[in-house]
């Protein structure tokens, strides 16, 4: 898609440059921002490469038939120049923790590519780089432009407010017992986090050099942009506002951009099931009766555990649809599939290998429950899908997700999750046990009335993120609020 320029008698649009990182969880809400930004009338310059260009082929598709002002920008990524393997665009196809400081120093690599782009845009020149919070140097890039750059953190405001007290602060700095509680200082209401369990715990040689340079840009940028809304958590995006200084932007929750079943299944890879097939499967089962199990894009877990949540799900006797993603270790778990378990949960449950439309399942009428990773984009997901989630979080800040649903939205039931398991780490004993699993399942699922407090409570933060959405809301106006700022400071350099 081209741009499109402005007759003489309209100032310029905004024009807005999105640089996700390229992870999954991480760029789809980007392309949920580029849509959001566009039908508010901006003009969006999408920055990728070309593999993971190849996975935004439904999205692309979308907001051209939608008449939307987003241009796909195709930087090459400069794999072989950081041995990397050909191909290895996306954090999801990293193989190996040993190749993670590769892929972040290739990434940085995208600083003067993208710096020499953006200075040939003389007919319509970027007004605002919204990048994710990895990407410290576009910092550079909005500074040498005359820009502001605002940081996408991809968090809730609850977590982001934690992560930024924790580093900061630098509260784990002498703590040696990386399972100690710790009393995080400054937080509005008591909180309690190890080391372990906080963001920022993959320990790789060189890593902690980006880090600093990401805490750096953190001080530095003009504000953030959130994909959450005001009434979910005011208390922590106002003491978010008042720790950082900064404009804190709550535009979402972005999902709820997509309110059709062709926008759904084009967000993300292409599905690896059929989707009609799926909803025939939920339009036979009863309103409310089955449970998603899905942990995400970067979760590959262990055989064991996977075979022990089966069984979890297969004893509670509840439909589910269970999207199973086990990498290169899938083969062990399709033998055990394929030696009775399907065969006895044909009637009640739906089993997805690899990458499955999320939200589509989501919002449909049969789901009544949701286990989960707890990353932030399934948490605000089923958020606005209306229904209590059952919490198993793996690493990052997912444990922080899991204590906004559970202790202060009081939407969730952990399952029972101890112990992190490490993003390209093999876990290889059982966490949690098929009775756990079932219980929780019952918990969530069942008739009694604290099940049904949950699924109130659930039912009614799902009516005030379509209330903040929806025209005249608070994300609404704040999308509407950033374009008109953004235009301004164009105008006014202009």
């Amino acid at each position: 898609m081209t741009f499109v320029s402005s007759g003489q008698s309209e100032p310029p649009r905004a024009h807005f440059v999105l640089v996700p990182m390229m992870a999954p969880g991480h760029s789809i809400p980007m392309t949920d921002m580029a849509r959001l930004l566009a039908e508010h009338g901006a003009q969006v310059s999408f920055i990728t490469t070309p593999v993971n260009a190849s996975r935004l082929a439904g999205f692309i598709a979308d907001v051209d038939a939608a008449g939307l002002a987003v241009q796909l920008v195709q930087l090459r990524f400069p794999t072989a120049e950081f041995g990397l393997p050909d191909g290895c665009e996306n954090l999801d196809l990293v193989q190996s923790r040993d190749l993670l400081l590769n892929f972040m120093e290739a990434c940085a690599a995208l600083r003067e590519p993208l710096a020499a782009h953006l200075r040939e845009q003389q007919h319509l020149p970027p007004s605002c780089i919204i990048s994710d919070m990895m990407h410290w140097w576009t910092g550079d890039i909005a500074r040498e432009l005359g820009i502001p750059r605002l940081a996408f953190i991809g968090f809730c405001g609850f977590s982001s407010l934690a992560r930024y007290i924790a580093f900061h602060h630098k509260v784990f700095e002498d703590v040696t017992d990386e399972n100690e509680l710790i009393t995080i200082p400054g937080f509005p209401t008591p909180l309690e986090l190890t080391k372990a369990k906080s963001p920022g715990g993959i320990v790789i040689p060189g890593l902690e050099r980006i880090r600093e340079k990401i805490l750096e840009e953190d001080l530095r940028c003009e504000g953030e942009v959130l994909n959450s809304f005001q009434d979910l958590e005011t208390l922590y995006i106002e003491s978010f506002e008042q720790m950082t200084g900064k404009k804190v932007w709550t535009v979402g929750p972005m999902c709820l951009c997509n309110q059709d079943s062709n926008t759904m299944a084009a967000r993300g890879n292409k599905a690896s099931m059929d989707e009609a097939q799926c909803l025939q499967w939920l339009d036979s089962m009863k309103p409310g009766s089955v449970i998603l199990v899905s942990f995400g894009s970067l979760t590959c877990t262990a055989p064991q555990q996977l075979i022990e949540l089966g069984l979890g799900l297969e004893a509670s006797k509840k439909p589910f649809i269970w999207v199973i993603k086990a990498g290169d270790k899938f083969p062990e778990v399709e033998g055990w599939l394929a030696d009775g378990f399907e065969e006895r949960v044909k009637d009640r449950g739906m089993i997805i290998r690899g990458w499955a439309p999320q939200v589509m399942i989501l919002w449909h009428q049969a789901i009544g429950g949701f286990m989960t990773h707890c990353g932030w984009n399934s948490t605000i997901e089923g958020i606005c899908a209306g229904v209590p989630m059952i919490t198993w979080p793996h690493f990052g800040e997912q444990f922080l997700n899991e204590k906004l649903l559970v202790d202060v939205l009081k939407i969730g039931v952990e399952v029972g999750v101890k112990r992190v398991t490490h993003w390209g780490q093999e876990q290889k004993e059982v966490m949690v046990t098929r009775n756990a699993v079932e219980k929780a399942v019952y918990t969530v699922m069942d008739d009694g009335e604290a099940a049904e407090e949950l699924r109130m409570r659930a039912k009614d933060y799902a009516i005030k993120a379509k209330m903040a959405f929806n025209e005249e809301g608070s994300s609404y106006n704040n999308v509407s609020l950033l374009i008109q700022e953004m235009r301004k400071r164009t105008n006014a350099s202009a």
